[in-house]
């Protein structure tokens, strides 16, 4: 099998110990653990998945999240919105939890990222935040 019929598969854990957030501003969440990365699309420091070919691709986004604090995710393809996971602050719920997402038509070179709203925030320990995606055709 040669390079470019590699189909890109990838799955990421957000891992800092702990709760992430809340920032000032948005950002670019960093699903900083790889576990699986046929194809090295998806870059771990950076956050972006990177479409090395044209074609369908499926991404979903996880998080765990506390009730005392927001929890707002959104998917974008390059910078156009996607989709969103978000939970509102409660003080009578004590944990969180929300996915979503999406079937995109990539082209190559497109970005797929997932950013955390300002003042939101995510439970990034204990493998409980993810970012997946795969060529589908």
């Amino acid at each position: 099998m040669c390079e470019q019929d590699i189909k890109p598969v990838f799955t990421a854990m957000a891992e800092y110990g702990g709760a992430h957030g809340p920032f000032n501003t948005d950002k670019t969440l960093v699903f900083n653990e790889v576990v699986t990365n046929i194809g090295n699309a998806y870059n771990g420091s950076t956050g972006v998945f990177v479409a090395p070919v044209a074609g369908v691709y499926y991404f979903s986004f996880f998080y765990h999240a506390g009730g005392k604090q927001a929890a707002r995710l959104k998917l974008f393809k390059n910078s156009d919105f996607i989709a969103l996971a978000s939970d509102h602050r409660s003080g009578a719920d004590g944990a969180d939890n929300g996915a979503n997402a999406a079937f995109l038509q990539l082209q190559e070179g497109d970005h797929v990222y997932v950013t955390m709203l300002a003042n939101s925030h995510v439970w990034a320990g204990d493998y409980s935040t993810s970012f997946s995606g795969f060529m589908v055709r």
